[in-house]
């Protein structure tokens, strides 16, 4: 059901003809109907960020947000005054057709870099989707799918606190993913009694530890957007480690999904690393060996290539991640192929046919902090992808 799993949201994907991509469905429409309106947010850091990220992160900062307009087939990034103009006509669009002020609607584009969305398209699309509004699950997955670009199947989520009230989420992604966010429209939504600040504490903390721990081709984005909506629906007040358990749990879930659809990806590699002197050296390391394309290839390659590991590992400052290289230890799915530092068992004893690749790297500091990342592996189709992108 996505978006509209939980009460007091109504959604819908249609086809406005922004998409190069003929017949896809291509803008998406979300709305709050309340009781309450609590909204939070977090977006791309990325200097060049597009119009609609320069919009929706004003809008957002009062907690309040009544509707959420998404499109693919343009990022309007780059895009200078004439970019941000339509992202606030389309805000306004909406507005007027929801009877709401433009500055409770964010707007969140997605596609090619540097050209102006087809306005009038955007506009009819819009007073389509509102036409279109429903609570049904169908709905929910129409908008799923209106969101996509490279993506070869919609991400949802759905889950259910202990008393009742649900969270309910979409996201796309699946290529020019790095570990700051990713190339991603998100919209996840809660029925239970929650203020913005709440929403925000839990949003950040979960994006943090998920959206921001996946990297598929190290590449960062200008739009990336992430909403948590509340709309109070339940009438449920949620125990407030819960409702942060579930919304890391909810971004946990999307966050892996972009992996499993990273772009041409044959293979996903979780990296752990323990035994860090601190959760941000663990991490520091996990990022150096997720952003290696020459592991990449060679886990695409099907070779458990320790050395590469290692010397990905081996760039991160002794001042962020203090170790002894001599007492390092890697796993490949679960088989010792460096050990103390040096060659331990053969790394064709490693069985890399499962989709998985789980590589383990213990620094042996005498701590125990530890850190998670995702990665995808980096193949021919990924090139083939990225050469004839369309939007």
């Amino acid at each position: 059901m996505s978006v509209t799993f939980a009460q007091g949201f109504t959604a819908a994907g249609v086809e406005a003809g922004i998409s190069a991509v003929e017949g896809k469905k291509d803008l998406a429409l979300v709305v709050n109907n309340g009781p309450l309106d609590a909204a939070a947010g977090v977006f791309t850091s990325n200097r060049f960020c597009a119009a609609p990220v320069q919009w929706s992160r004003k809008i957002v900062a009062d907690g309040h947000v009544k509707a959420v307009i998404l499109n693919s087939g343009g990022a309007n990034a780059c895009t200078g005054e004439e970019g941000y103009a339509q992202s606030k006509a389309t805000a306004e669009k909406v507005a007027e057709l929801a009877g709401i002020k433009a500055d409770d609607v964010a707007v969140c584009s997605t596609g090619l870099i540097g050209e102006l969305l087809p306005l009038d398209h955007v506009l009819d699309g819009a007073a389509k989707a509102y036409a279109a509004l429903d609570s049904t699950a169908e709905a929910g997955v129409d908008a799923s799918h209106a969101i996509m670009t490279t993506d070869t199947k919609p991400k949802t989520v759905e889950l259910t606190g202990s008393n009742g009230w649900k969270i309910g989420g979409m996201v796309k992604g699946s290529g020019m993913i790095a570990p700051q966010l990713a190339t991603m429209l998100c919209v996840i939504t809660t029925d239970a009694v929650v203020s913005a600040g709440q929403l925000q504490a839990a949003l950040t903390v979960a994006a943090e530890h998920s959206f921001n721990r996946i990297d598929v081709d190290g590449c960062m984005s200008t739009n990336d957007t992430v909403l948590l909506l509340a709309s109070g629906a339940s009438g449920i007040e949620p125990d407030k480690d819960e409702f942060n358990k579930l919304v890391r749990e909810a971004c946990s879930s999307l966050s892996r999904q972009i992996i499993g659809d990273g772009e041409g990806a044959s293979h996903d590699i979780r990296i752990t690393v323990t035994g860090a002197t601190s959760e941000e050296a663990a991490l520091a390391c996990g990022r150096a060996v997720a952003a290696s394309n020459l592991l990449k290839c060679a886990i695409s390659g099907n070779d458990p290539n320790w050395g590469r590991i290692v010397s990905s590992l081996g760039t991160v400052p002794e001042a962020v991640a203090p170790y002894d290289s001599d007492k390092v230890t890697v796993d490949v799915n679960g088989v010792r192929i460096c050990e103390n530092g040096g060659a331990g068992r053969d790394r064709s004893e490693v069985d890399m046919t499962p989709r998985e690749v789980h590589i383990d790297i213990d620094l042996n500091t005498g701590s125990d902090a530890a850190a998670t990342v995702w990665t995808d592996d980096l193949t021919h189709e990924y090139v083939h992808i990225n050469a004839d992108y369309e939007s």
